[in-house]
Order: C-alpha cells, then structure tokens, then sequence
C-alpha cells in the first residue's frame, strides 16, 4: 500500500525512493509485524482467556507431564500471527503483484480451516476437532485453487514442471500432474509443521529459519541478474514474496516473546498450518518444492515419524517410538523440554544451510 502511494512521488520526494527497494520493504514489513506482535500481543492473549476458559485441552494419551505444565494455556494465538503478518504485507508490499494475493490467500485460507479446528476442539473440550477427512479437503480445495493460478502466470517450460536441486538446466515436465505434485507440497507442508507444533517454541523458530531461506529465495529467483549468476530458473514478478516472508518474520518473532517457555499462548491449528501452507505455496511459485523438503526436513522427520508409527503398529500392533511425533519420543526418554526444543531448533539451521547450499551448487 506505501509503494502505491508514496513511490509515485519519488520525483518530488527522494526519501520516497526506497520504496523501489525490496530489501527497504521487507525490513519494514519486518519491523511493522513485529511491533504490530509486541503491541497487540497481550491483549489478544487475555482476550483468548477470557473467551477459552480452561484453555486448549490436553491431550490425555500425550506426555504426562502436559496435564499440569500446558494446562489453563489459551490456544488460537495463530490469530496474532496472522494479524500482524497481514498487515505488515499489505502495508509494504505492491499489491498489484498476484503472487502477493495468492500467497495471502492461501495462509488466510489454512489458517482459517486451522481456526475452524481449534473452535471445535474448544467447545467439545476435546483435543479432536475438525474430521481429518474435511480438513483434507478444505486443503486441497485452496491448494487446487492456488495451484490453478500459479500454473496460469507461469511462462514458459515452467508451467506445470519441477525443477531438481543441482541440476540447473533440468526441469521435470509434469503436465495436468503438477496439479496433484503442488497440492501435495502445500497440504504436506501445513500438515507437517502442525505435527511439529508440540512444544513450547518448536514450531515457530523452524517456521522463521525456513521462511527466512525463502525469502531469500523469492528475492534471488525474481532477480534475473541474480538469477542468471546463480543458474536459478528465473520467475517474473516472484521477488515481492521476501516482504510477505519479512511480515512472517517479524510476526514469528513478536509470537515466540509470548510462546517462550513457558508459553502463555499456543499457535494453534490457527496459526500452525497457516505457516506451513505458507512455505508451501512459496515454495510452488519459486519452483522450489524440492528444496523445501531440505530447508524445512525438521517438519519431514516429524511427518515421517508419525507416518511410520501409525503404519507400523497397524501392521504389528507394536510402536517404533515411545510416542509420536518424534518430539514427545524424547520427552518419554526424559529430555527436558528446553533441550528438545533447542536441539530441534539447531538440527532446522543446519538443514536450512544445506538447503541454501543448493542454490550454488549447480
């Protein structure tokens, strides 16, 4: 909104000049979300206990110790992010870009399924809330939907193939199958960071670190200078991503001051597969899908270990893990939850390195 009214007159005012830069942008959005957190945070957070009462209800088949340190906790604090990461994008970035708006709407979407989840689970008092099987189908009916407009602005051999990590000039043509490859990465990506949202903290640093790789990403892969020296495959117009990734930063950070340990809001549905829809669809429009799978492998592992868990023990009536996702494995061996949590936090840096890594080595 700032670019469309203040870079016009860049003419007669220099200052107005910086916001042809989107790094000058995606540090504001930074800043705008993250101070838009700090301010509405608290009240947001009491006005959740007094509408949740006992808070989100805990699951009794989970770590023992969670019916007394998460219990009375409010949940749906996914709702601060979201605010706070709308805002600051519609503030500073261009919104004639379409990308911007299917980026949006996608998030919004999965986080308002997510919400849809959390109300339920509230009112039943229950930690089951929307059916898996209507959850499902709201995603795919927004990924779809996305998907069809991704494929639409693609040029060129871009649309409806996949380009393969250090690999520069191959591309992999998928046709009508891209529809299904692409719902699949975002329906993936949401469900996995929900699965890793079990702790205090996390989800939401591994969310920031793999969002602030993809906006990296976004910046170098809409560059063709940038694009061009790094033998990326160069997409028009997918730059302006960095100043919604910068939103979703800034709006992570003023969340994790308030989900710290010990946390005084849950993200939530709400707020967790808004973030992983998120990464998904960015990772679509940039045509890095594969990657994704490297940059967020924390969320992987965590999907992968209750895949295999539920699998195995249909097959053998026996668990591979204490308890699934992975996380409450350690919490069972007695892991201290700072421990998991931090240790989680540096195995996320490390894949988003190598992640990173990929973008030269072509």
């Amino acid at each position: 909104m700032l670019y469309y009214f203040l870079f016009p007159h860049a003419s007669e005012i220099a200052f107005f000049n910086l916001f042809r830069y989107l790094t000058f942008r995606t540090g504001g959005a930074i800043l705008t979300a993250l101070i838009l957190s700090f301010c509405l945070g608290q009240p947001i957070i009491d006005w959740l206990k007094s509408k949740q009462g006992n808070g989100q209800p805990i699951r009794e088949d989970g770590p023992e110790t969670h019916l007394i340190t998460k219990k009375g906790t409010p949940t749906m604090g996914g709702c601060l992010i979201l605010l706070a990461l709308t805002l600051s994008t519609l503030l500073w970035a261009d919104l004639s870009n379409t990308y911007i708006w299917i980026v949006l709407i996608v998030t919004l979407g999965f986080g308002a399924l997510g919400a849809r989840d959390d109300y339920l689970k509230l009112t039943r008092r229950s930690s089951k809330g929307l059916s898996a099987q209507r959850k499902f189908l709201g995603q795919v009916l927004i990924s779809g939907l996305a998907t069809y407009f991704i494929m639409d602005l693609s040029s060129g051999n871009l649309a409806g193939a996949v380009a393969v990590p250090i690999f520069k000039d191959y591309l992999i043509h998928m046709g009508l199958f891209y529809y299904v490859f692409a719902i699949c990465v975002m329906v993936g990506a949401s469900n996995a960071v929900n699965l890793t949202d079990g702790l205090d903290g996390l989800a939401i640093v591994p969310v920031m670190i793999a969002m602030s790789c993809f906006a990296l990403i976004s910046y170098l892969v809409g560059n063709a200078v940038f694009a061009n020296y790094l033998q990326l495959h160069y997409v028009p117009q997918v730059g302006e991503l960095a100043v919604f990734g910068g939103g979703l930063i800034g709006a992570g950070l003023g969340f994790l001051w308030f989900n710290a340990p010990p946390a005084k809001v849950f993200m939530g549905d709400t707020g967790s597969l808004a973030a992983g829809g998120a990464l998904g669809v960015i990772s679509v429009i940039t045509k890095h899908e594969l990657v994704l799978t490297i940059i967020g492998g924390l969320f992987v592992i965590e999907a992968i270990s209750v895949i295999l868990q539920v699998g195995y023990y249909k097959l053998t009536k026996r668990r591979i893990f204490l308890m699934a996702p992975i996380h409450h494995h350690f919490e069972k061996k007695g892991w201290a939850e700072p421990t998991i949590v931090v240790r989680f936090w540096i195995i996320a840096s490390i894949l988003a390195l190598v992640g990173l890594s990929t973008l030269k080595l072509r």
